[in-house]
C-alpha cells in the first residue's frame, strides 16, 4: 500500500507542476477508486476566474459527474497541500473514505490546522486522514512558486 500511496501522491505532484506551469498555485489532486486513478485535477482559480476552482473541488465534482453519484464513500483523495476549510467541508460532504495530503498548511489548512474541521461536532463525516506524504517535494514546489512571484 505504501508504494501505491507514493505513486498516487506522485501523480498529484505532477498535477501541481501543471498548475505552476499555468501560473496557478501549485496544488494537485488525484481521486482514487478501486486502486485506480479516476480523476486528476489541479488548481484552476486564475484560469477559470473562479475562487472555488481548487484541485480538491474540481476532482470531487468530476468524480461525481463520472460516477453519477453525489457521494464518494469508496474513494480516496490525494492532494499536495493540506485542504482549506472550503475543501475540507467538500471532502466531508462527499463522504470520501480517506484523505492523504503532502504539505501541511499552518496558515490556510483546516484539517490539522485552523478549524480542524473533521474534529468538530458539526462535521457529518470525517475521513481517515494521513498527512505528510511527499511533504518535502510539495513544500519545495510551493516555496519555489511563491519565491518566483515575490
Amino acid at each position: 500500500m505504501i508504494a501505491e500511496t507514493n505513486g498516487y501522491m506522485a501523480a498529484a505532484l505532477d498535477e501541481a507542476r501543471r498548475a505552476a506551469a499555468e501560473g496557478e498555485v501549485p496544488v494537485g489532486a488525484v481521486l482514487v477508486r478501486d486502486g485506480h486513478i479516476l480523476v486528476r485535477a489541479h488548481n484552476r482559480v486564475e484560469t477559470d476566474r473562479d475562487p472555488t476552482a481548487h484541485a480538491e473541488l474540481l476532482a470531487i465534482r468530476e468524480a461525481c459527474r463520472i460516477l453519477g453519484e453525489p457521494r464518494l464513500p469508496d474513494c480516496d483523495l490525494f492532494v499536495t497541500l493540506e485542504p482549506c476549510a472550503m475543501c475540507a467541508q467538500a471532502i466531508s460532504m462527499a463522504r470520501l473514505r480517506r484523505l492523504y495530503f503532502a504539505a501541511y498548511d499552518p496558515k490556510g489548512g483546516a484539517v490539522e490546522h485552523g478549524p480542524r474541521l473533521f474534529g468538530q461536532p458539526t462535521c457529518h463525516h470525517a475521513p481517515e486522514v494521513y498527512g505528510g506524504i511527499g511533504e518535502r517535494a510539495a513544500a519545495e514546489l510551493l516555496r519555489g512558486f511563491f519565491k518566483d512571484r515575490r
